[in-house]
């Protein structure tokens, strides 16, 4: 082992003064940071969603929110602007209790109008109604509906129901009708039964063939700006290569314009069928029609 020698010196002479404190302030400015080049940058805080104005001399981030415009919003505002909406503003009560809004709170959104094609020109507005009937009284000799078929302006079945007359039939002319005792066993009341179809035609163009007929049975009238007969259309007529004002049947009017048969065989006729075909019928000369009728309307 290695002797260590400690020396231990001992003097009367008193401590050496420490060296004055250093000045870190001033020491510190030849090491101050120089600005960097974000500053005059406006900067984003992430955490309120906000845009500050640029730092200026290690400014924080205290800066009140500021508008689009650059404008300062007022400190009592209480609006509040979606990015994807306008603003939307909540009005503020004032020292006399009653509510005022805002007047950099207004919203710049203006309200939609909807317009709406006229009804008359609707698909849905139309419907095509055709009746079935059987006889009643001495001989059969009084109507009474039996069926009744509605289908809208593209065919579809609305409507289609067997109903029972309010007094005993005593002939189903089922040549004709295709009604038979058993349909009858069942069926919906007549009273009940009107109700449900006058509800329907409504408000609607109601188009069938000789339909005066349907509506006696039924004990109503329809409004005649709203009625569409095939059976007095002159342009039909025209189209079959009928006479203007020759009140031709159903049945000849469809072989002659779609060259198609209907009310064929010993099973009668159907309301549906005729219902459809009437509704056929009438979109065939729709628009040329509607035009003429509309141009009455005006004149008078």
């Amino acid at each position: 082992m290695s002797n260590i020698l400690i020396n231990v010196s001992l003097s009367d002479e008193p401590a050496q003064k420490r060296p004055p404190p250093v000045n870190w302030k001033n020491k510190n400015m030849r090491y101050r940071k120089k600005p960097s080049s974000l500053e005059g940058r406006n900067h984003y805080n992430h955490r309120t969603g906000q845009v500050l104005p640029p730092r200026q001399n290690g400014a924080n981030h205290s800066a009140p929110p500021t508008s689009s415009n650059n404008t300062t919003l007022p400190s009592n505002s209480l609006c509040s602007a979606p990015p994807s909406t306008s603003a939307q503003c909540q009005e503020k009560p004032n020292d006399a209790g009653n509510t005022k809004a805002s007047p950099s709170c207004s919203s710049s959104q203006k309200p939609t109008t909807t317009q709406s094609s006229s009804s008359a020109a609707m698909p849905t507005k139309f419907l095509a109604i055709d009746c079935e009937m059987v006889g009643t009284g001495p001989k059969g000799s009084i109507s009474q509906l039996a069926r009744c078929s509605l289908v809208s302006y593209d065919g579809d079945v609305v409507y289609d129901k067997f109903i029972n007359p309010p007094v005993p039939v005593t002939d189903y002319r089922t040549r004709w009708s295709g009604i038979r005792h058993r349909d009858l066993v069942n069926a919906t009341p007549y009273i009940e039964a009107r109700k449900e179809i006058l509800r329907l035609l409504m408000g609607k163009v109601v188009i069938g063939h000789a339909i005066h007929n349907d509506f006696k049975v039924l004990g109503y009238a329809h409004p005649g700006v709203l009625t569409r007969d095939t059976s007095r259309i002159p342009l039909l007529n025209q189209r079959a290569g009928f006479a203007p004002n020759e009140v031709a049947s159903l049945k000849r009017l469809t072989k002659a314009i779609f060259n198609r048969d209907i009310q064929t065989g010993r099973k009668g006729h159907s309301s549906v069928e005729d219902a459809r075909a009437t509704m056929q019928l009438y979109r065939v000369v729709e628009e040329q029609l509607e035009r003429t009728l509309a141009s009455k309307a005006q004149n008078t």
